[in-house]
């Protein structure tokens, strides 16, 4: 998908809204688990249900992988189903990769050719040589963890490195790679006051963010920082929308929190004009 057709989709929609689907079998309604592949079971439901006002789905890879095979096998189902019946929705593979450059390659090849994601998270701390590769793959993105929401972030990505902070000599290093146009970023919603100066090295760029709702991000204070003319967002939230009810109901419930997040993020939209 290119960034024209995300960015239409975004208008379409009135919709910036990204769903993690993060599954854990421990908290699927239990019901499911009877079924074949209850993962996959659970996805579809939720898929179905949300559709209509979600421009991405992002599943986090771990919650796959920690089920082995068959975990992977129903990521790949989830993937597959998605692109088959919902062609315009953006895919992410949160998958936080990273190493040198034939290692790399090959996990491009894995979530950009064999998955068909459309994107895939990526960690920048080895550098060019690392992510040039999942760059070079056309009309596929990228995603650079740039200033992420948990309390660790602090650790190393805010620290002063001769005069620069460590997360701004990231993004302004970011966009001299080959095929930086490909890149986009996350940057979490708990460090909503970190976005004004980040739109000043990356005005343009699409930015995935992720902490809204149930880790304490605000989406207005998202909004007022980071939002570009053509929105530039994609907000996600996880447990708040696929989590909504453990019960029958969990498709139903699930659309109810997605309805509410897509009217508050149209209301903006519409006051920003866009």
């Amino acid at each position: 998908m290119t960034t024209e057709q995300l960015v239409e989709q975004i208008k379409h929609k009135k919709s910036f809204l990204t769903v993690g689907l993060d599954v854990d079998l421990n908290k699927i309604p239990k019901h499911l688990l009877a079924t074949e592949d209850p993962i996959f079971e659970f996805n579809k439901a939720i898929v179905d249900a949300t559709h209509h006002v979600t421009v991405a789905y992002k599943p986090n890879t771990a919650f796959y992988e920690a089920y082995g095979i068959d975990g992977w096998k129903s990521l790949k189902k989830t993937i597959e189903y998605i692109n088959d019946a919902y062609p315009e929705v953006f895919t992410i593979a949160d998958a936080k990769r990273g190493d040198i450059g034939n290692t790399s390659t090959m996990y491009a090849k894995a979530f950009f050719e064999d998955m068909n994601f459309d994107s895939v998270t990526v960690a920048p701390y080895m550098g060019k040589d690392s992510v040039e590769p999942f760059l070079s793959f056309e009309d596929k993105h990228t995603i650079l963890l740039a200033l992420t929401s948990n309390q660790g972030a602090f650790d190393f990505q805010t620290k002063e490195v001769d005069g620069v902070t460590l997360y701004k000599r990231v993004l302004e290093t970011s966009k001299e790679w080959k095929n930086s146009e490909n890149l986009m970023y996350v940057v979490g919603a708990t460090k909503a006051e970190y976005l004004g100066d980040i739109r000043k090295i990356v005005p343009n760029s699409f930015l995935l963010v992720p902490g809204v709702g149930a880790q304490g991000g605000s989406l207005s204070e998202v909004c007022k920082y980071g939002m570009t003319n053509e929105v530039g967002l994609l907000v996600n939230s996880s447990r708040g929308v696929i989590y909504a009810s453990n019960g029958e109901d969990f498709a139903q419930a699930a659309c109810i929190e997605a309805e509410k997040l897509q009217q508050q993020m149209k209301d903006i939209m519409t006051d920003a004009g866009i």
